[in-house]
């Protein structure tokens, strides 16, 4: 089993090509520098009233920073570029976002990039958190593709113009391949101490998209690593492993996105750890899944209605324990720079609710000004 998983990675990831995205921004042409960066103030309301109770005193609502980034960007002659964004957003984890320097002679064809960095596993993962469609990420995207970012060496590129698939594609085939810590963003410890890495294994990342038509892409995710074995008992490494497959539809101002992905951890798993998040580490082995389907729609007069499904099962090896979350929102768009989104979240599981319940309905609106 372990040789087919092996063998599948390689083919994914050499044999194939790939299209690319950090959800960064260019910084285009010429060799001067580009400042850029955005802030996402937010107001968050959470309902925990009992049996339509919305005036619960166990309610919690405030304002925020979701994230607020600032940095630079530029080309250096010849052949390079760099892109550097600060996190200034104490939830969002205070430190580098990204640091990585591109070498960009071949274009769109080749690439290869060190520093830090988005994961490339996933199609919302790599989404720009300033053109997510909802406010959050998805549950499983938070707890299965991450770390969200992370410090290492990429390849990655596409076919370009070679190969022609109809009026308006590019990058029919493309590719992404990484060799990263497996340890999250590189960030300052509780002790005020750069946190050191605790292992001597690497974790190997590849993304494969497939883009038959400028309506429609397909995408294939793979992770593998080992890490140092939690348990002092352990004879051998702990494992983790993800695949995921996502798709894309765009027509006109119509746009769909799905995506699944399953994980399976072997000595230990982590939760959580999206966007800036609290990683914890727990012992043990565990199987999990989840997808999401997100709908919107751009109206002529700046108005984007959206609605998402997710679901995420965090042990597949446990009956009625899927949790689920329906979103529905509506993203405003003053210009090109600012936006306006309005989500309101309804959450519940699989299992009976009984009698009494907590609710677990979260409404947030968040305001978007992109700096540059």
């Amino acid at each position: 089993m372990k040789s087919i998983k092996t063998i599948l990675f390689f083919a994914i990831a050499f044999a194939f090509q790939m299209s690319y995205s950090q959800g960064c921004e260019s910084p285009g042409e010429g060799d001067g520098i580009k400042l850029w960066g955005f802030i996402q103030p937010q107001y968050e309301h959470t309902y925990t009233g009992l049996n339509g109770d919305r005036t619960s005193s166990l309610d919690t609502n405030g304002y925020f920073f979701n994230r607020a980034r600032l940095g630079v960007m530029g080309n250096i002659p010849y052949d390079f570029s760099y892109y550097f964004i600060m996190e200034f957003a104490p939830a969002a984890g205070f430190g580098i976002c990204d640091a990585y320097v591109s070498y960009d002679r071949y274009g769109e064809y080749f690439k290869a990039a060190v520093g830090q960095f988005k994961s490339p596993f996933g199609a919302e993962q790599i989404q720009g958190c300033h053109k997510l469609y909802t406010i959050d990420r998805s549950e499983v995207v938070n707890q299965l593709a991450g770390p969200i970012r992370d410090m290492g060496i990429t390849i990655l590129g596409g076919t370009g113009d070679k190969i022609k698939m109809g009026e308006g594609v590019k990058n029919v085939i493309g590719y992404q391949f990484a060799i990263m810590n497996g340890e999250g963003r590189d960030i300052i410890g509780d002790d005020i101490e750069y946190k050191p890495l605790n292992d001597n294994y690497m974790t190997y990342i590849s993304r494969l998209t497939f883009t038959p038509s400028k309506y429609v892409t397909f995408g294939g995710s793979y992770q593998t690593g080992k890490f140092e074995p939690v348990s002092t008992t352990a004879t051998k490494p702990d494992c983790r492993t993800r695949l995921g497959f996502d798709a894309l539809v765009k027509y006109k101002n119509f746009t769909l996105q799905g995506e699944y992905i399953q994980g399976t951890d072997e000595g230990s798993y982590t939760t959580g750890g999206g966007c800036g998040g609290e990683v914890t580490t727990l012992e043990g082995s565990v199987d999990r899944s989840g997808y999401y389907f997100t709908a919107l729609y751009k109206t002529k007069w700046k108005l984007e209605p959206v609605l998402k499904y997710e679901t995420y099962d965090p042990d597949n090896s446990i009956s009625g324990n899927t949790a689920i979350r329906w979103t529905t929102g509506i993203n405003y768009f003053f210009n090109e720079w600012t936006r306006l989104q309005v989500n309101y979240q309804y959450n519940y599981a699989d299992a009976a609710i009984p009698y009494g319940t907590p609710y677990q309905d979260v409404l947030q609106i968040q305001m978007q000004i992109v700096i540059k």
